[in-house]
C-alpha cells in the first residue's frame, strides 16, 4: 500500500504455491526473468508474510546469481528476524544476498522483535561500491528531511541501550527465543491434532512454516464460515495468526478448519 501511495510501478511476482504451500521457486524465478539492471525487486528476509513459507539457502543463493546477472537491486524486508529458526539464522538469506552484490537495500523492522509497535522504530540499511557512497548518502539524507527530518528518538534509545549493554542484550535475546520456541510449538501442535483428526499429512506444512503467520488455502467461503458457525477469526486470504493461539485453542481451532471442509 506504501508504494501505491507513492504512485510507484509495481509488477507482482509469484511465490506462494497454493496447493503445496510452500514456495513456487519455479514460477518465482521465470517471472523475474525479465527484471533489467535498475529494477527493485521487494523480498522478504524471513517468517514470510502472509504466507509462513520461506526460501532456503540454496533458493537465496539462485535469486542472489539472478540478480546479480540482470543488474536489478533487492530489497529485504526483514521484519520479523529472530521469530523463525533464530536470530542467526533468520539473517542467513540477507547476508548471502548483501555479500554478493554491489547494491542492497534492506529494511529493518524493530517493532516486532523488541515489542515497541507503536514506535515505528526501524533502519534503512543501503550497501552501495565506494564510488556512489556519498550520492547514496546524499539521497537518503534528502528522503530523510523530505519525511521528518528528526524522527522520534524514544524506540531507538530503547534499542540502542539493548543491543548495547551485555546484560540488557542477553535478556531480550532470551525471551525473544522463548516467544520463537513457543510458537514452534504452537504450529507442530496444530499440525499434529489436524493429522491425528484428519489421518492425512496435507497439514504438515504448519509445522515447516516459520513467524507468525501461516497460509492455510482455505476459500473466501470456508474462512466465513469459520467466522460464522465457529467464531474464528482471519483474513480473506486464510492467514492465520500463529502467535494468537495457545494450547487450548489448537484443538478448537483444527475440529473447525476440518469441519468448513480445508
Amino acid at each position: 500500500s506504501i508504494l501505491n501511495v507513492l504512485g510507484m510501478k509495481m509488477r507482482p511476482f509469484r511465490y506462494f504455491d497454493g496447493e503445496s504451500r510452500g514456495v513456487d521457486v519455479t514460477a518465482m524465478m521465470a517471472d523475474l526473468a525479465g527484471v533489467k539492471a535498475g529494477d527493485v525487486v521487494l523480498l522478504h528476509g524471513c517468517c514470510h508474510n502472509p504466507t509462513g513459507a520461506n526460501l532456503t539457502l540454496p533458493e537465496w543463493q539462485a535469486v542472489a546469481d539472478h540478480l546479480e546477472r540482470t543488474g536489478a537491486v533487492p530489497m529485504i524486508d526483514i521484519a520479523y528476524q529472530g521469530f523463525g529458526d533464530g536470530l542467526d539464522a533468520d539473517a542467513e538469506g540477507v547476508r548471502l544476498v548483501a555479500g554478493r552484490l554491489p547494491e542492497v537495500l534492506i529494511a529493518a523492522s524493530c517493532s516486532k522483535n523488541f515489542g515497541i509497535y507503536r514506535e515505528r522504530t526501524g533502519a534503512l540499511i543501503a550497501l552501495s561500491d565506494p564510488a556512489r557512497r556519498e550520492v547514496t548518502q546524499g539521497s537518503l539524507a534528502f528522503l530523510n528531511r523530505q519525511n521528518f527530518s528528526f524522527p522520534p528518538d524514544h524506540g531507538a534509545r530503547l534499542v540502542t541501550m539493548i543491543l548495547t549493554d551485555p546484560a540488557l542484550r542477553a535478556d531480550w535475546q532470551a525471551e525473544l527465543e522463548e516467544v520463537r520456541l513457543g510458537m514452534l510449538a504452537l504450529r507442530e501442535g496444530l499440525a499434529r491434532e489436524l493429522r491425528d483428526l484428519s489421518g492425512s499429512d496435507r497439514f504438515g506444512f504448519i509445522a515447516q512454516h516459520r513467524g507468525m503467520f501461516s497460509r492455510l488455502g482455505a476459500t473466501p467461503e470456508q474462512v466465513e464460515r469459520l467466522k460464522t458457525e465457529h467464531g474464528i477469526y482471519m483474513v480473506g486470504d486464510s492467514r492465520l495468526n500463529i502467535a494468537g493461539l495457545n494450547a487450548q485453542t489448537v484443538p478448537i481451532l483444527a475440529r473447525a478448519i476440518l469441519a468448513v471442509g480445508v
